[in-house]
């Protein structure tokens, strides 16, 4: 199972327009962003109303959601692998409406928190089959550079979510942000039930037994690329969980920025979009993995040196985004290429396979991302260690999946580029 299934590279043919598909798989994908980065300018007043005393203690809001966000996709991945992909979907939204509906109404944080990881539960449903309707459909490259494009039309979210939460608090309490998360999740529950089509083919469904789930998790975990780039890529996604756990604090306690916190984390969320623009344009002529192991040494160095330089001196904020909006050029090219190189050996279990893999980077992916919010001591250290740290481990993981030969091309040139999406 070492090897990557040789797929055709020409995608198959889609019932809706290209441009469409692209557009919905990343609405669905966007609901966990939106989930995350509306409610950020809200944690203190969210901490003072329900009487949290301790500043960090705030970041469970988030880590509660994303708790549940992980643990959720080990269940959705063999039912989607089972039912197929729509159904599964309705229901995560559904859950994922009511969750949102009821922290509006929390009348304690703990009840908050609950409601937070129930939420996280159902948006498990909209990441796994967003994922596997795209693996469902596209191969190798061309499977990278749509998930690229993905990522660069969700990142939208980042850029325009803690305006939206700011805006709501400008004229009524944070309870308002979780109504905006349900409205949200409802507006894409309807178009993906009028126009999402059925991508699992009857013919490939896998039945639902315990033999079944524990066979498709061992396929999965003992398939070496797929694992390695897996954990690979649950480290680079623990960096940005640590800046998104941390940011509020960051910018607000250290840099006091004041309302210019959305402004701001607009414009380093415009940088990773254009990121992933770029990915997409640059993927099917480069590679996949030449693209993002060199990705990932860009990543690793600007990391090292923005933590020499954050124990040297107290960064001020210009010199701070310096460093992050640097460290997020090259990430484009981390996430969707390792989640393409990931997926691209188990095609016939692209449910079982983005469940694991969703598992990974978002439960354990936000435990470590956890660790480093929660090390926030009132500088920017922490965080640049964090990015470091990991760095290091996903080229570990690299060199033991690629058996330490790097930048060496498995795929052929994608003629034709899925960014011309008419």
């Amino acid at each position: 199972m070492d090897q990557p299934a040789k797929a055709p590279q020409q995608a198959r043919k889609l019932p809706i327009p290209r441009w469409e598909f692209i557009a919905l798989c990343a609405a669905l994908m966007a609901l966990n962003s939106l989930a995350i980065d509306i409610m950020l300018p809200a944690l203190q007043q969210i901490g003072a109303t329900l009487g949290v005393e301790n500043e960090n203690h705030r970041q469970y809001v988030i880590t509660a959601y994303m708790l549940g966000f992980g643990g959720g996709q080990l269940f959705f991945g063999p039912i989607s692998d089972r039912f197929g992909r729509r159904a599964p979907l309705v229901a995560g939204l559904a859950i994922y409406v009511v969750a949102a509906a009821a922290a509006a109404i929390a009348p304690s944080f703990a009840i908050l928190l609950l409601c937070r990881l129930v939420q996280g539960i159902g948006a498990a449903a909209t990441r796994v089959i967003a994922v596997s309707i795209v693996r469902d459909t596209f191969d190798g490259r061309r499977m990278a550079e749509v998930m690229s494009l993905i990522f660069m039309v969700f990142m939208a979210i980042p850029v325009i979510a803690p305006g939206i939460g700011q805006v709501i608090m400008l004229f009524a309490t944070w309870h308002w942000i979780f109504v905006t998360m349900a409205v949200g999740a409802l507006i894409v529950s309807a178009w993906s039930l009028l126009r999402l089509p059925e991508t699992l083919h009857p013919e490939h469904r896998r039945p639902l037994t315990v033999s079944s789930v524990i066979d498709g998790f061992r396929i999965v975990l003992t398939n070496r690329l797929t694992l390695c780039y897996a954990f690979a890529s649950t480290f680079i996604f623990a960096a940005m969980f640590g800046f998104i756990i941390s940011a509020q604090q960051i910018y607000i306690d250290i840099f006091h920025v004041g309302e210019l916190f959305p402004v701001i984390f607009a414009g380093v969320a415009g940088v990773l979009a254009f990121s992933n623009y770029l990915n997409s344009r640059l993927v099917g002529r480069v590679g996949m993995r030449r693209l993002s192991q060199g990705a990932l040494l860009l990543f690793l160095c600007i990391s090292l040196a923005w933590l020499v330089v954050s124990l040297e001196m107290n960064m001020p904020l210009w010199l701070f985004i310096t460093f992050f909006a640097s460290a997020m050029l090259p990430f484009g090219g981390l996430g969707a290429n390792f989640n393409a190189l990931a997926m691209e050996p188990l095609g016939q279990l692209a449910g079982t396979a983005s469940s694991i893999l969703g598992f990974m980077q978002t439960f354990l992916g936000g435990i470590l991302g956890t660790l480093i919010g929660q090390a926030f001591n009132g500088t920017v250290t922490p965080l640049a260690a964090g990015f470091c740290s990991v760095s290091v481990a996903a080229l570990l993981m690299i060199l033991i999946a690629e058996r330490g030969k790097m930048f060496q091309p498995h795929n052929p040139p994608v003629s034709g580029h899925v960014t011309d999406l008419h």
